[in-house]
């Protein structure tokens, strides 16, 4: 776990007290400089001051982890799950990487929420300039290709994790109602600046009823997956919103392709091409375009994903009665990872389109 894994806003929570914030500042600064022992030492002098704040035991896990001491990092992350059993900063899926708990199927819905509400007023360029991040262009193109080569039209697309709109912007001019969803307030904000976006909704797109609609014929979600590890529920989730021949088109991470999926050290999941041709399969999608290429960068180098365009077939698309119920069943299948007092947020209000 190196330092720049960390979410950021775990990196910048003040605890309250000013004299262990100022303890805490000083143990990063001598981490960066490589005197990882001195910054344990601060960093629990810190965590005396103010017992359980969650990003101090984070940063101490990591350090400790550094310096070798795997079962004293093991303790600082298990206390801040104690300290925060709703999981804001991931402590589970750092758990998973040192081999102490199975990989959660998702990583908890808290974390996924506070991560881009901070992240949501530079993502567009932290993304887009520093990291290259192409899926909004790849599937726009692949969606494009499915059509033969000619720009697509569609009556109802529901961009599934829209966060800021940058899928929204590729999609408008083909659809002529676009619906954004995502579990990031933030980041919708930020969305509805764009007014790309006939409507926008809070909440968790693959498992709150309230946020899908009845009839799509175009789903997409572009960098979602690799906050999700299995895919059987959230594919059955969007078979059940689909009419009869919609298509989906979607991004993941790549594994490699005997793999089933896996949770790297970057805390985002990677899927193989087998796994996901299942899954797909068993939620009743044909597979029109599989592309695998480069998504954005890391650290310079290149992060490979698969480009997925899959069509529903007619026979799996649901009645309204059928749909109800899956989409409850998914809902409370999924309710342990919910975030509490989100359940029903209203849709955020968005000026008709001139």
């Amino acid at each position: 776990m190196s330092s720049d894994k960390l979410p950021q806003f775990a990196a910048f929570q003040s605890s309250g007290d000013l004299i262990a914030d100022r303890r805490a500042g000083y143990a990063r600064d001598l981490a960066r400089r490589g005197d990882f022992a001195a910054a344990i030492d601060l960093m629990r002098q810190a965590l005396e001051l103010a017992p359980g704040h969650t990003p101090f035991l984070l940063r101490l896990a990591e350090w400790l982890e550094r310096i070798g001491n795997r079962d004293g990092a093991v303790a600082a992350l298990r206390d801040a799950l104690v300290a925060d059993p709703h999981d804001r900063h991931g402590a589970a899926l750092k758990l998973a990487l040192l081999g102490e708990t199975q990989t959660p199927q998702a990583p908890p819905a808290a974390y996924v929420a506070g991560l881009f509400d901070a992240y949501a007023p530079r993502f567009d360029s932290a993304l887009v300039e520093r990291l290259g991040y192409r899926a909004p262009d790849l599937l726009w193109r692949a969606l494009c290709a499915v059509s033969g080569g000619t720009s697509p039209a569609y009556r109802h697309a529901l961009d599934l994790g829209c966060g800021t709109g940058l899928m929204g912007e590729r999609l408008r001019r083909a659809v002529s109602f676009l619906e954004g969803v995502d579990l990031s307030a933030g980041m919708l904000r930020e969305a509805e600046v764009k007014g790309v976006y006939d409507r926008l909704r809070h909440g968790d797109a693959f498992a709150t009823t309230e946020a899908v609609p009845a009839h799509a014929d175009l789903a997409v979600a572009a960098d979602v997956f690799c906050y999700l590890g299995d895919l059987s529920a959230p594919l059955l989730a969007v078979a059940s919103v689909l009419e009869g021949g919609g298509l989906f088109a979607f991004t993941v991470e790549a594994a490699p392709d005997d793999a089933g999926f896996l949770l790297r050290s970057s805390l985002r999941y990677a899927h193989g091409r087998a796994f996901v041709e299942r899954q797909l399969a068993a939620a009743g999608f044909s597979i029109l375009h599989f592309e695998t290429t480069e998504l954005r960068r890391d650290r310079g180098e290149a992060v490979l994903g698969h480009v997925v365009v899959a069509r529903l077939g007619l026979a799996y698309a649901q009645s309204a009665v059928e749909r109800a119920l899956i989409l409850s069943a998914l809902a409370k299948e999924l309710a342990p990872n919910a975030i509490p007092g989100r359940d029903a947020e209203p849709a955020l209000p968005v000026p008709p389109l001139q």
